[in-house]
């Protein structure tokens, strides 16, 4: 998750190596607009650094992210643009993982302040790298890292969610939504979806909800489980967050987590008004990935591929393009046609 900003940068920050090292394909930034700034060109291939991984890209997410970056509504913005990547580790002189080995990464200023995934090869920061030892290809592979690292981290640290609990998931038909559906209703929770319309009822009941509502700002007054539920995972945002507090138990929590609704502030918030006692709010944004107290490897992402690999979640990507489909990819991204995770395999 990422905030845009309203001072958005004059170009993308240009990170290049030293001159006479080996060239990679590479898709760059040049400068911001439309699906034309997505440029392939030859750059020098990343060289290893202490600390830091080199990964041969194998397949990479594509994210609201990046369409952001594109555009330039973002305060920072690399000329590589993405932010995820699954791969083999290229060289790492510190041996925090074997050369060989697959891997996911994650942020860690991937896209924004360094160079990301669009790429042959990128280099990111040990303690945003994840071991995925999998044989599932590198189209399913691909669709975990971002995706289904947040909604783990979502569902089962910030909201500590159990079998049998009762989760209310708005903003469900995204696909961090739909993933987080899929890992709730594995749990053994009881889902209970919203949606913008009527339209994706069937397609969230198929992803296992026990029952969709139609999302609006005032739901806690609308349903009868109402001062019942025991956690709100709320990807809507700002605009429905307060009404979420609402539907909580005693002890119950709301984890933030997504703005499909919107960046605009919650106005004259204040706690002893708008706030049941007893019941708790939390945060999470995948940028937090790497930082001291959230290291990518303290998610499971090889547990969840095993889960994949043995059918007992479901993470097909809704899209899988080659590299030379990027601007098709951002096409669909933009149009809002991509139904759940798009990829990009790089052979």
């Amino acid at each position: 998750m990422g905030m845009t900003s309203t001072t958005p940068p004059t170009a993308p920050a240009v990170v290049r190596e030293q001159p006479g090292g080996e060239s990679m394909r590479a898709i760059i930034l040049n400068g911001f607009g439309g699906l034309d700034r997505l440029v392939y060109t030859e750059i020098p291939k990343p060289l290893p650094r202490d600390g830091e991984v080199v990964i041969e890209v194998k397949g990479f997410g594509v994210n609201h992210a990046e369409l952001h970056m594109r555009r330039g509504e973002w305060a920072e913005a690399a000329e590589v643009s993405g932010i995820e990547c699954v791969g083999i580790v290229d060289s790492c002189p510190g041996g925090e993982f074997p050369v060989g080995a697959k891997v996911a990464a994650l942020m860690g200023g991937l896209g924004r302040t360094i160079n990301g995934s669009y790429a042959q090869y990128t280099r990111v920061r040990a303690a945003n790298v994840a071991l995925i030892e999998s044989e599932l290809p590198w189209s399913q592979l691909a669709a975990l890292p971002e995706t289904y690292a947040v909604a783990w981290t979502c569902l089962f640290r910030n909201l500590n969610l159990k079998a049998g609990q009762t989760l209310l998931l708005r903003g469900a038909t995204s696909s961090f939504g739909q993933a987080a559906l899929k890992m709730a209703v594995a749990a053994g929770a009881h889902v209970i979806a919203t949606a913008r319309s009527t339209k994706r009822v069937s397609a969230l009941e198929d992803l296992g909800a026990s029952r969709v509502e139609v999302e609006r700002r005032d739901l806690a007054t609308h349903i009868a489980e109402s001062k019942q539920i025991d956690a709100v995972l709320d990807l809507v945002g700002n605009s429905t967050i307060l009404d979420s507090l609402d539907l909580l138990r005693r002890g119950g929590t709301a984890c933030l987590a997504g703005w499909l609704g919107g960046l605009d502030p919650i106005g004259d918030f204040n706690p002893l008004l708008r706030m049941a006692s007893g019941v708790n709010l939390n945060f999470f944004g995948s940028f937090v990935f790497g930082t001291p107290g959230f290291p990518l490897s303290d998610v499971p992402l090889q547990d969840i591929a095993r889960q994949v690999a043995e059918g007992k979640l479901d993470a097909k990507p809704s899209h899988v393009f080659s590299f030379d489909q990027i601007h098709e990819a951002h096409r669909i991204m933009e149009a809002g046609e991509a139904g759940g995770k798009m990829v990009v395999v790089i052979d």
